[in-house]
């Protein structure tokens, strides 16, 4: 499928809504994005005209905007562009959405602390299958070498005492990736592998 991704920096311009669907949480803002022009006869900058953007985010991503973003907060949102037509009160309307891949604090404008999300408990089916975001942790390796920390003691590079995230599930049978990968181990070559 052809999408066209777009990013986008701007300020966030309504309250983050959070619904449970039944294929999985969504939530949904808008988000104001100005062009920031140099007004040379005033020697300083100003803004341009304002574009208004639905931004809606799914899963874990959309829990995690919920309870990270506010009002006002400067983000940089990376995601699907969708631009729809409607007719409300005998007018033709357009609208510009963005489903959200990616969403950070715009860190250019202020600072931010990371926290890794804790484990969700049931606030969504999706939430309760461990399989349904492999990516959110990342895998133990057979053997990983011993690494020093800061303060000079010795660990490995994947602590048990770490927050390791959930426990992931087995892998579906007949992933295609995963296919793949072992064909490509299994004969030392690299293919490109296209998934209908």
């Amino acid at each position: 499928m052809n999408d066209t991704t777009v990013t986008l920096v701007g300020n966030v311009a309504t309250a983050v809504e959070y619904r449970d669907t039944a294929t999985g949480g969504v939530a949904r803002f808008r988000f104001a994005v100005s062009a920031r022009r140099w007004d040379r006869e005033k020697g300083l900058w100003s803004d341009g005209p304002t574009s208004f953007y639905t931004v809606s985010a799914w899963r874990s991503l959309g829990a995690n905007l919920e309870a990270s973003v506010s009002v006002g907060e400067p983000l940089v949102v990376h995601g699907r562009l969708r631009v729809r037509e409607d007719e409300r009160d005998g007018q033709r309307k357009t609208f510009v959405d963005v489903a959200a891949l990616a969403v950070g604090h715009d860190l250019s404008r202020g600072t931010a602390a990371f926290r890794r999300a804790a484990k969700m408990e049931s606030r969504s089916d999706f939430r309760s299958d461990p399989r349904s975001e492999p990516w959110s942790e990342p895998r133990k390796e057979p053997g990983s070498e011993p690494v020093s920390d800061a303060g000079g003691g010795h660990g490995t590079l994947w602590d048990e005492g770490r927050d390791a995230g959930p426990e992931l599930g087995p892998a579906p049978e007949r992933d295609p990736w995963t296919v793949a990968a072992a064909d490509a181990d299994t004969e030392g070559t690299t293919r490109l592998v296209t998934v209908p």
